[in-house]
């Protein structure tokens, strides 16, 4: 894991609030929210429905802007960029995968993970090589010209997974990746996204209600009260990414509590099964 001593972040967060209108009244998801991820970090942010994950998802992502605080993407206050601007920024340096693959049934594995290039008006032998390339990187060499409706749930996911890092994101977004999988196939999902960041150094970012995912992430986080706490309080890997004074913070919110206490009896049952 990177030492933040010495890197500059990759995602600096500062002071971000985060409103919308809903039926004449404010609501604020996240409030005053601080965080940094440094390049190569894996982070799990768990949290309720309505906790205001995936808005800090979109967020990180650039697909949304904050009401009020700051974003920097290296050093660069990214939001001071133009739409155009962001639009290049987003297809350059951000990959993202949804819980739903979005593939289009029409074109092969292939083909689909071929298509950023395709619409970069990249080489299509060159985007070929490079698409063939990824799908054997996620265990599907051997579907190349599957059709997705010929795949399973999890191969599409892989073929999705594949595609978000076609143009060598920096950065991976993923939005309950493994919410319509069985456990046996998210926990391939989890697999392949560690070994990725492990063999190519992208760093990872996952929204997520899976407790079992949560565990495989060195980094979780919990949306409470619309900022960010350790998932276990003191995590001393969080410490210089999350503001001190919430280093200790324990879940205000009887469903984060919920969520705690599935990962540690998840944690607990494991261990127990090591022992035995």
């Amino acid at each position: 894991m990177t030492d933040f001593t010495t890197e500059t972040p990759l995602i600096d967060m500062r002071g971000i609030f985060k409103r919308f209108d809903h039926r004449g009244d404010r609501v604020s998801v996240l409030r005053n929210l601080d965080f940094r991820i440094f390049p190569g970090d894996q982070v799990a942010i768990m949290g309720p429905s309505g906790a205001g994950k995936s808005t800090l998802l979109q967020l990180m992502g650039t697909l949304d802007a904050p009401t009020q605080g700051k974003m920097l993407f290296d050093g660069e206050d990214i939001f001071a960029r133009s739409s155009a601007g962001l639009a290049r920024f987003r297809n350059d340096q951000i990959g993202f995968v949804f819980q739903f693959h979005h593939l289009l049934p029409e074109f092969t594995a292939l083909e689909n993970v071929m298509m950023p290039g395709l619409i970069g008006r990249m080489n299509r032998a060159e985007a070929s090589k490079r698409a063939e390339k990824l799908l054997g990187d996620v265990g599907l060499g051997h579907r190349l010209n599957h059709q997705p409706g010929e795949l399973s749930g999890g191969e599409q996911q892989r073929v999705a997974v594949a595609r978000a890092l076609f143009k060598k994101p920096r950065l991976l977004l993923a939005d309950e990746p493994t919410g319509n999988l069985d456990l046996r196939t998210g926990a391939g999902i989890h697999a392949i996204l560690r070994e990725l960041n492990e063999t190519t150094g992208v760093t990872i970012v996952v929204v997520t209600h899976d407790p079992r995912l949560a565990q495989t992430m060195p980094l979780r986080v919990l949306v409470d009260d619309g900022q960010l706490i350790p998932q276990t309080p003191g995590d001393p890997r969080l410490r210089g990414r999350i503001p001190e004074e919430l280093m200790e913070c324990e879940p205000r919110q009887a469903g984060q509590r919920r969520l705690v206490e599935a990962v540690e009896d998840q944690v607990a049952a494991e261990q127990r099964a090591v022992n035995e």
